[in-house]
């Protein structure tokens, strides 16, 4: 029964000690607004003047990136990505009321201002 009851400690006590938290930042044509993941609270906004926008990623954590761009032409960003080994990955992304989580090792991911949609 000891055992038991030690085994049912250990894998709560791991779980939690490995809980991810959720990050998510919403873009819209140059608006940038960091917010609570699960309560929506809007923690701070700033407007886009780089040319990439960078966000650091805790280990563990996930990303939740927003991208809403409206504008009639501009319809992608390309988005940089940064994990714990050092390499690097690029994507154009569809930024046109879309949601993407990113996680895996990530420490950085820079997103660019909208772009025109290549054909």
């Amino acid at each position: 029964m000891n055992k038991i009851t030690l085994t049912i400690a250990l894998v709560f006590g791991f779980t939690i000690a490995n809980a991810q938290d959720t990050t998510c930042t919403f873009f819209t044509g140059e608006r940038i607004i960091e917010f609570n993941y699960y309560t929506s609270e809007a923690l701070y906004e700033e407007k886009q003047t780089e040319r990439y926008y960078d966000i650091n990623v805790k280990h563990g954590d996930v990303l939740c990136l927003d991208l809403n761009d409206i504008h009639e032409y501009k319809k992608v960003r390309k988005v940089k990505i940064t994990y714990f080994d050092g390499s690097t990955s690029e994507k154009i992304l569809n930024s046109y009321n879309n949601y993407y989580y990113l996680s895996n090792n990530i420490v950085k991911v820079s997103v660019s201002k909208p772009r025109r949609k290549l054909k």
